[in-house]
């Protein structure tokens, strides 16, 4: 049983303290760079390999990966699969809330009159509405989170921060999201499944055998 935030941070250390160091690195080039900067820094770079695999990467973010993790976990663990699935389903609430309270344009739609300068991935539908903040990002960070929190190996929080950052910069390579729409995801996905560890993790019956049991490994 954990004894709170300051026990959470610690399992997952190896992936926070690199992901505070780069968010401050990214809040650093936002403070240089304009968003038409740096999306067509981004945008600018393309490759057909890169436009190939992108549209895949970035379904790692998406809630039915999550929940079929969380189904592949309740064979072996209902608390396991109870932090995921609750994680997702907490931020991701909260990350369409947002959505819909800042109803901000994506990059298809904000950069209308400079459709002929943008690279789209060819048969990717491109959405136009509700880009603040990135429902995929916060769901990769919150799934990562939750993993290296889990795992027995805690260095693999770095695995678990490079995809969820694999993830992020898909958003922006297919034209999704902007940079601040990825960068206020991941502290989303982040802070909000922290609180909700150091929170229901400390419950007696979370913790209890027959939570840490699965569908195959009843009593």
């Amino acid at each position: 049983m954990n004894a709170g935030a300051k026990d959470v941070l610690y399992k997952i250390r190896y992936f926070f303290i690199p992901y505070v160091f780069i968010l401050c690195a990214c809040l650093i080039l936002k403070l240089l760079y304009t968003r038409a900067e740096i999306y067509f820094a981004v945008n600018g770079f393309h490759t057909n390999f890169l436009d190939s695999i992108q549209p895949y990467l970035t379904d790692i973010g998406d809630g039915l990966t999550v929940i079929v993790l969380a189904a592949i976990l309740l064979l072996f663990s209902y608390r396991a699969a109870f932090l995921l699935i609750t994680g997702y389903a907490l931020t991701s609430l909260t990350a369409q809330m947002l959505k819909y309270c800042f109803d901000m344009p994506r990059p298809k739609a904000y950069f209308s009159d400079q459709l002929d300068k943008i690279h789209f991935v060819k048969g990717l539908y491109i959405l136009t509405v509700h880009s603040f903040p990135s429902g995929h990002t916060v769901t990769a960070f919150s799934a990562a989170v939750v993993i290296t929190y889990l795992l027995k190996n805690k260095s693999w929080g770095i695995v678990m921060l490079l995809v969820a950052l694999t993830v992020g910069y898909s958003r922006m390579y297919l034209s999704q999201h902007f940079f601040e729409d990825v960068m206020a995801g991941s502290v989303i996905g982040v802070i909000i499944t922290v609180a909700w560890l150091s929170y229901i993790d400390r419950k007696q019956v979370i913790n209890s055998p027959r939570w840490n049991r699965g569908l195959l490994k009843r009593a």
